[in-house]
């Protein structure tokens, strides 16, 4: 069992919120979003295995695994029925709790993501070069080239420094090991399985998961409502904070039933 390094904000019980950062990151990657949600929402925000604190069992890793270590961290905390809000990575857990722990997402965002992700060649190449360098650092400058649009990144050098440095210290065989997970994933076939009332964010310069995975996502899903926002690119989440957050709070506000 891996229990997931997690941290719980905001209002005591007020609706549950479970935050799943992206790849190479910690939690406090949902730092610009915590403030407004804990306002509101019971936040919880948890490192995935291998990253951050959470523990970094051996490999392989596979987003259901992934998906059950989510679980196992609300079987602990003791919440039955929970929203779930996740970029990238994060996203595809999301998507597989969704579809497999219906009666676990109330409601799902997804932000910057996909369903499936090619080439498979690509990311365990990126997983055997950061295994070789024995650091992320072999990779980081490019991935966080990728994570902001150009025009944000020379306007925030504190920005790229702090998530530079989180991508750094992310452990190295634990990134490795979520590569080849994305390298073997495809949730497509389950995408219609999902029944939480689904928002799907997707950036408009958005280079590692481009719009078009968002519109499949939201096609596949029934009734979710895609987002496509600019400037943005893959870290949504930090370049366009406000409104991220925003996006967040209003779909997880509670809807009138018709009469």
């Amino acid at each position: 069992m891996t229990l997931l390094h997690h941290e719980i904000e905001g209002v005591r019980g007020g609706p549950p919120l479970l935050l799943g950062g992206s790849l190479g990151t910690s939690l406090s990657m949902w730092g610009p979003q915590v403030p407004a949600l804990a306002e509101r929402l019971r936040v919880v925000r948890f490192d995935h295995r291998g990253h951050g604190r959470s523990p970094e069992p051996a490999g392989p890793y596979s987003i259901e695994a992934m998906g059950r270590d989510v679980l196992t961290l609300l079987d602990w905390i003791g919440l039955e029925r929970v929203s779930y809000c996740g970029l990238s990575i994060g996203g595809m857990v999301g998507m597989w709790l969704a579809a497999n722990a219906p009666e676990r997402i109330d409601r799902l965002v997804l932000i910057c993501t996909s369903a499936h992700l090619p080439p498979a060649e690509g990311w365990r190449e990126r997983a055997a070069t950061v295994r070789a360098a024995g650091t992320v650092g072999a990779v980081a400058d490019s991935v966080v080239a990728r994570w902001l649009t150009p025009a944000y990144a020379a306007r925030k050098p504190t920005v790229v420094g702090w998530l530079k440095g989180m991508l750094e210290a992310s452990p190295p065989q634990g990134y490795a090991a979520s590569c080849e997970a994305i390298a073997a994933m495809d949730l497509r076939p389950q995408l219609s399985w999902i029944q939480a009332p689904t928002l799907v964010l997707a950036g408009a310069e958005d280079q590692a998961t481009p719009p078009a995975h968002g519109e499949a996502i939201a096609a596949a899903i029934a009734d979710a409502r895609l987002e496509l926002l600019s400037p943005m690119a893959h870290l949504g989440s930090v370049e366009q904070a406000t409104a991220v957050t925003n996006l967040i709070l209003d779909h997880l506000r509670p809807r009138e039933r018709p009469r």
